[in-house]
């Protein structure tokens, strides 16, 4: 054999033959129990021994091939009619309506013609003569190779029989999307049997050029189950639930592409701005730790964040076979919101919701520590007690509403007042504390309590009420004492003095 013929036939045969082996341990794979699944690997299996028998028969002498022929490619094409049919009435769920003593043994009466075919030489359904022409041995179109020609064109026109049935019963759209793809691969499988069963092209084409049919119909069936996975029917049966669900759900591979994603998880990766590609770069280090040990991971809490924006998200995630790999199925639930909840109740804890400063019981912990640090430390601490003048004033003339306005201009004054340099806090009503960790002298803070005075009159000259205004106490770590309450005693005791000093 020379190498161009043996390139020829490994295009012509080899290719289909990979094809089929490929096909049918794919198929299989995916649920080797299941009906369905075992007939169309057994399908792949017949046209892959159709394609062997053509890749032996061309390669020996011309006067083997009507032994060949007969025996081999015609009884594996007389199984394939009821092979298919058994496959599609059981794929369109036709089988329910026919009777118990009837299916399937129906689709396996070819058997009996491959006997009778096998004992009769197969001389009124196969080619009986051939001819060496260039490469190829030809069969020479006979009636013969008329008759089972026509025999096959037939019986793929009744595949479409079961798919119009099934497709006038279905209410689902996905369905009838499924049935209506596979209706136009039979017609086409079923026009390239007429293009290339009936016209002779000679030795211009390989022997049975209609064989081929065989790769399109299973390319239109392996599409359709990639396309709609429909012969793994349990995800087909949650379809719904998966788009229903309003958690976010994710099948993402193990190079970080999601392959699916509920609507839900599609609203995420939007929210978020991000490609499919880029999600498993915002799981924290740990995450990605369990993923790549394929450790289940269940009600795991992180946060992912992606420019400005930030969720916190509860995961759980295992790992599951699709098209014979594995993947991660992610459910992802938004917890921001309960967490922002969470973050407010802890926050009231130790805050004020109006003004959003600390309280009493915050402020009293973080003084007792800044006292600890400057015993330690050799330095000194400013303590100032503010009471706001006359905002009882205000709230008769225009309201409590401009009464919690003051409280929250005073609380923003004395928030950038103190910045990083110490804590402030409402100790209730109108009275405020602060105190100073880091100062230079004396005057400093008195300068600090006479600029926050003076902005909040300036805040509040609005109401043209000349009396309102800040009455500030003050005293000092150690000089004054070494103790808070005692801090805040005299400081409390300087701010009436003042008060008093003003309403004189």
């Amino acid at each position: 054999m020379t190498l161009e013929k043996a390139l020829l036939l490994f295009i012509c045969y080899g290719i289909p033959i990979f094809f089929f082996i490929y096909m049918a341990t794919d198929v299989l794979l995916r649920n080797r129990k299941k009906t369905e699944h075992i007939l169309l690997s057994v399908i792949c299996i017949c046209y892959l021994l159709l394609f062997s028998e053509e890749y032996i028969r061309n390669q020996l002498s011309v006067e083997y091939s009507p032994m060949l022929s007969a025996v081999w490619l015609s009884s594996v094409g007389l199984l394939i009619p009821g092979i298919g049919f058994h496959f599609l009435i059981k794929f369109t769920h036709l089988d329910k309506s026919m009777p118990r003593w009837l299916y399937p043994y129906v689709f396996y009466l070819p058997a009996i013609f491959v006997i009778i075919n096998l004992v009769t030489g197969a001389r009124l359904i196969s080619a009986q003569e051939f001819v060496q022409s260039g490469m190829w041995n030809l069969p020479v179109y006979n009636s013969g190779y008329y008759i089972a020609m026509s025999a096959s064109i037939g019986n793929n026109i009744l595949y479409i029989i079961p798919l119009f049935i099934a497709l006038k019963k279905s209410a689902l759209p996905e369905q009838k999307a499924i049935y209506k793809q596979l209706i136009f691969g039979v017609t086409v499988a079923i026009l390239w049997h007429v293009i290339f069963g009936y016209i002779n092209y000679g030795d211009m084409l390989p022997p049975y050029p209609y064989l081929y049919s065989g790769m399109v119909w299973c390319y239109f069936l392996r599409h359709t189950m990639k396309k709609y996975d429909f012969l793994n029917l349990y995800d087909k049966r949650y379809e719904k639930l998966f788009n229903m669900n309003p958690d976010s759900i994710m099948l993402m591979d193990f190079k970080g592409m999601i392959k699916n994603a509920n609507p839900k998880a599609e609203q995420l990766l939007a929210m978020l701005q991000i490609t499919q590609s880029q999600f498993i770069s915002l799981l924290d280090d740990h995450l990605k730790e369990k993923i790549s040990n394929k450790q289940v991971i269940h009600e795991y809490e992180t946060e992912i964040s992606y420019q400005e924006k930030r969720i916190a998200i509860l995961v759980n995630a295992d790992y599951v076979w699709v098209d014979n790999e594995q993947h991660i199925l992610f459910i992802l639930r938004d917890i921001s919101v309960q967490k922002q909840y969470q973050e407010e109740i802890i926050f009231l804890a130790y805050h004020d919701p109006l003004t959003r400063l600390p309280n009493r019981r915050f402020f009293y912990e973080k003084l007792d520590e800044a006292i600890l640090r400057a015993k330690q430390n050799k330095s000194r601490i400013a303590l100032m007690l503010i009471d706001l003048d006359r905002i009882k004033l205000l709230n008769d003339n225009f309201g409590h509403l401009a009464g919690d306005e003051a409280l929250q201009a005073t609380a923003a004054i004395i928030k950038d007042a103190v910045q990083h340099k110490g804590t402030a806090a409402r100790m209730g009503g109108d009275e405020f504390i602060l105190f100073i960790e880091n100062f230079t002298g004396n005057k400093e803070i008195e300068l600090l309590a006479k600029h926050m005075h003076d902005q909040f009159v300036s805040s509040q000259a609005k109401y043209g009420l000349s009396s309102l205004g800040m009455s500030i106490g003050i005293s000092f770590f150690p000089e004054d004492a070494i103790d808070g309450q005692a801090l805040i005693n005299i400081a409390d005791n300087n701010m009436y003095d003042r008060k008093k000093a003003r309403r004189a």
